[in-house]
C-alpha cells in the first residue's frame, strides 16, 4: 500500500539520523525506498499471484540486491535451500500490510499474515508483530473506531498500548525487533488526526525510522486514507514495475490508487 511505501521513502533519511520532532520535511531529494518497499512489492505479488512469499521474497531480493536487508534476512535470500531462522524481527511487520489490505475477513487477515511471514519469521514474536499489524488493517478498512483497534491489540497480542506518542517519545530507542517497534508504530497511527499525523509521529519518537513509519503509515491510510500529493511523491521515487504492481492491487480490491489523485 502506498501507506506504508511512503512512510518508509519518507523515514530513509532519518533511520540512523532520528529526528525527535514533529517539525521536518517530508521528503528530500535523498529520500528513497528501503528493503520495507522491496519487501511489501514481494507480499504483494505473492498474495495477488497466489505464489509461494519465499519465491517472490527471492525473486525481488535479487532485483534490488542492495535495499539495506537485515543480515539472516540477507542471507535467507541468497541461499534458495534455507528454512526459516526463527526470527522476530520488525521485518515480519514492515512487508505485512497487503495482508491486511486484500482480505476479506479478519480471519483472512490473520491467516495471509502468517503465510507471508512464517517463512523467515517464525518465532511467536515474529508472527504475532505481522498478525496484529494485518489484524489492526482490516479492522480500519471495515471502520473500527481507533480506541476498538488499539483495545484489540492489547488485549490480542499483550502489547502495551497504553502510552502516549508524547510519553514514547523521551525514552524511544532503536529497536529492530517486534515488540520493540510494532505497538509504537501502531499507536503512531491510532492517536493520529491525518496520514500526514501519523507519519509526523512516528518520525518524531525516533528508532528504526523507516521501519517504524512503514508500519505507521499502512495503518494510516487504512484509518484515514492518505493525501493524493503525498501519495505521488512516493510514487515519483519508484521503478515502473513497482508502480504497476500497486495499481494492480488497488483495482483487485475496487479501491482508489492514492497517487492517481
Amino acid at each position: 500500500m502506498y501507506g506504508a511505501i511512503t512512510g518508509d521513502i519518507i523515514g530513509s533519511i532519518y533511520e540512523f539520523e532520528n529526528h525527535k520532532s514533529k517539525a521536518f520535511p517530508l521528503f528530500s531529494e535523498a529520500s528513497f525506498f528501503t528493503d520495507d518497499t522491496i519487501c511489501t512489492m514481494a507480499v504483494i505479488e505473492s498474495l495477488l499471484d497466489d505464489v509461494d512469499p519465499a519465491i517472490t521474497l527471492r525473486k525481488w531480493g535479487a532485483e534490488f540486491p542492495d535495499a539495506g536487508y537485515g543480515g539472516m534476512f540477507g542471507t535467507w535470500l541468497r541461499r534458495p535451500d534455507m528454512p526459516p531462522y526463527n526470527s522476530y524481527g520488525n521485518g515480519a511487520a514492515m512487508r505485512v500490510s497487503p495482508a491486511g489490505f486484500l482480505a476479506y475477513s479478519l480471519d483472512e487477515a490473520i491467516d495471509l499474515a502468517i503465510k507471508v511471514t512464517a517463512v523467515t519469521h517464525d518465532h511467536p514474536d515474529g508472527i504475532a508483530g505481522a498478525v496484529a499489524t494485518s489484524s489492526a488493517i482490516y479492522l480500519a478498512y471495515q471502520g473500527e473506531d481507533p480506541s476498538a483497534i488499539r483495545l484489540f491489540i492489547s488485549e490480542r497480542f499483550g502489547y502495551d498500548m497504553g502510552q502516549s506518542v508524547d510519553e514514547i517519545r523521551p525514552w524511544y530507542e532503536f529497536d529492530e525487533t517486534c515488540p520493540g517497534s510494532v505497538p509504537q508504530a501502531l499507536t503512531c497511527a491510532l492517536e493520529a488526526t491525518s496520514y500526514e499525523d501519523a507519519i509526523r509521529n512516528a518520525i518524531s519518537i525516533g528508532g528504526d525510522s523507516d521501519t517504524v513509519a512503514c508500519i505507521a503509515g499502512s495503518l494510516a491510510e487504512a484509518l484515514f486514507g492518505m493525501p493524493s500529493e503525498i501519495a505521488a511523491e512516493a510514487e515519483r521515487r519508484l521503478y515502473p514495475s513497482m508502480k504497476r504492481l500497486m495499481e494492480r492491487m488497488y483495482h483487485d480490491r475496487g479501491r482508489q490508487n492514492p497517487a492517481k489523485g
